[in-house]
């Protein structure tokens, strides 16, 4: 089997690859990236030593699309990532576009050429802004936790549902993987080749390029880990805010049961996956996880709101385990110490990163 990973460079698209090929050897992967993010050129070597082919190509351009080898299945992992992205002044909003909507557009129409099935990675950014913000949370162990009796529809303890409202506003960020979801069912359904659609927690784990407003539990450990000056942005400067914490080698075994299913008739072609309630953790919460290891380091609180924040969000994967018997197996405490052990040997890796 044929397999092309789009942004192959990126650390989702290097560590998905990694562990693809640990656990299917006779997988041929090969992919491409356009080298754009700092530190991404660091991974084609060790790609390279997988036996891995690296091509330099942009989804952006068509003709680099259509230069590509044929492939049966394609993972698509390249986006810019950020939820600030086209508002915060480093990019712009069309250069947004281009990168997450045109992209999937030209990844598409080479899926259609190829008869390529498709896995696209998306986002926990495409569930509504206004919901979410106005969540009523309470405060336990430094961390925000929903009010049970005040939760919207499809949100619970376990986290947010499939079924959540995509209403915008959501960010221009998760308009982006949102339109890209629809674009990604209806050429699978005009063009009969199968669509999977993964909307992904908050991905994180040892060579992700960390930055405060993506990869943040590798940003938090290696700027803690070098006494970096670190702040809680919003919600009164506690730092209460939580996510979740996926692997993506738990996204790795998804991926290789959706490639093997096929066209998979039955089930549903969108889904959560998460580390869940379980693998969540607050700002705050981490801070004290980097005091313990690397010995105590002052947090600085700003309440001044940043655009598209939220308190809590968690995503729900019980249609995962359902359909798939699907659950994570890396906990967050493991993605941890997996990152500060990586941050202790690469000293200069937040410079190499950009941040």
């Amino acid at each position: 089997m044929n397999v092309l990973v789009t942004g192959i460079c990126g650390f989702v698209g290097s560590a998905l690859t990694r562990a693809l090929r640990e656990a299917e050897p006779g997988l041929h992967i090969f992919g491409v990236d356009n080298f754009i993010r700092p530190g991404s050129e660091l991974n084609r070597p060790e790609l390279a030593k997988l036996g891995v082919k690296v091509i330099h190509g942009d989804l952006r351009n068509a003709t680099d699309m259509e230069a590509l080898p044929k492939a049966d299945w394609v993972i698509d992992a390249a986006a810019n990532p950020s939820v600030l992205a086209g508002v915060d002044g480093k990019t712009s909003s069309r250069q947004l576009l281009e990168h997450n909507l045109w992209g999937t557009v030209n990844v598409l129409e080479y899926c259609k050429t190829h008869r390529a099935g498709l896995i696209l990675l998306s986002t926990s950014r495409v569930y509504s802004i206004k919901p979410l913000a106005q969540l009523e949370v309470e405060v336990r162990d430094k961390a925000f936790h929903p009010k049970i009796h005040a939760c919207p529809p499809n949100l619970s303890t376990h986290g947010v549902a499939e079924n959540f409202s995509t209403a915008p506003p959501l960010s221009l960020y998760g308009s982006s993987k949102l339109a890209s979801e629809v674009l990604a069912l209806e050429y699978g359904e005009v063009f009969q080749y199968p669509v999977w659609i993964n909307r992904c927690g908050v991905l994180a784990g040892a060579g992700q390029f960390g930055k405060p407003d993506q990869g943040i539990f590798s940003f938090w450990i290696n700027a803690h880990l070098r006494k970096k000056p670190l702040k809680y942005i919003g919600f009164e400067g506690a730092g209460y805010q939580v996510r979740d914490c996926l692997h993506p080698r738990d996204v790795a075994t998804m991926i290789l049961h959706q490639m093997k299913t096929g066209d998979g008739a039955g089930k549903q072609r969108i889904q959560n996956l998460s580390g869940g309630a379980a693998n969540s953790m607050s700002l705050a919460q981490l801070t004290d996880w980097c005091d313990s290891r690397f010995g105590r380091h002052p947090v600085h609180g700003d309440i001044t709101p940043r655009p598209f924040d939220i308190p809590w969000i968690v995503l729900d994967s019980s249609l995962a385990h359902r359909q798939w018997n699907w659950k994570p197996t890396i906990t967050v405490k493991d993605v941890l110490n997996e990152i500060a052990e990586h941050a202790e040997k690469n000293p200069n890796w937040l410079e190499i990163s950009g941040s």
